[in-house]
């Protein structure tokens, strides 16, 4: 009889045999299905860089473009840090990878405005990937969130990329959902309240002795007698 065709997951594949150059094609397939179908795997992908490292000649541009891209959408995470450490020097320097470095820079100092503009310009790139505007503006909320109490209309409206009438709706659902509030700032201006959490409001976050169960503390102890 024959050998029966063993099937594996690209996860089985990365953990049994993560140098195999073999496998190149199954990765790269995945990061495509993960475009596709907006999911993301991070252990995979650094995987498939590692082996670009073996195998520089068969390195696809458009491969690593799209893994940089997913990592940039799951900041505040380091993913984009963590991949680029595994693209040589002189490869960073071409584009399209220069211009994904920009905009993660322009993502980490919170320069959302700019960051919008950048990648107005390099919309054939983002917009292949799905769900790319959206994971940003989620992580624009995130970054605000630590920053501020009440946030200005137009400071929000700057960092999403929304105004007008998809602004109106945005805010609604974020009042219906995620505990925002709306009230008049000076003038005509608006104020949004953001829900409160540890970041912006201080006096939320636990002492660290608050944190420890008092049955931990107890099993101590004895260890220090």
């Amino acid at each position: 009889m024959g050998r029966e065709q063993v099937s594996y997951t690209v996860e089985q594949l990365v953990a049994l045999n993560p140098y195999n150059p073999d496998i190149l094609p199954d990765l790269e397939n995945h990061v495509n299905e993960q475009v596709s179908s907006q999911t993301y795997s991070l252990d995979a992908n650094l995987c498939l860089l590692r082996l670009y490292q073996f195998e520089p000649d068969k390195m696809s541009s458009q491969i690593v473009a799209r893994i940089l891209i997913k990592a940039l959408m799951a900041m505040p995470a380091p993913d984009f840090s963590l991949c680029l450490f595994l693209i040589p020097e002189r490869v960073q320097m071409e584009d399209p990878f220069k211009t994904l470095i920009v905009l993660s820079h322009y993502l980490e100092t919170g320069r959302f405005r700019q960051f919008w503009e950048e990648a107005a310009k390099s919309r054939h790139l983002v917009e292949v990937v799905p769900g790319f505007e959206q994971a940003i503006q989620a992580y624009a909320v995130h970054v605000l969130s630590l920053t501020y109490q009440k946030v200005p209309r137009a400071v929000l409206a700057e960092a999403i990329n929304i105004e007008g009438l998809s602004l109106d709706k945005f805010l609604e659902h974020q009042v219906a959902n995620s505990g925002w509030a709306l009230e008049k700032g000076q003038g005509k201006g608006q104020l949004i309240l953001i829900s409160q959490n540890e970041f912006n409001h201080p006096e939320l976050k636990k002492n660290a002795a608050e944190s420890i169960p008092l049955e931990h503390i107890t099993r101590i102890f004895p260890i220090l007698g």
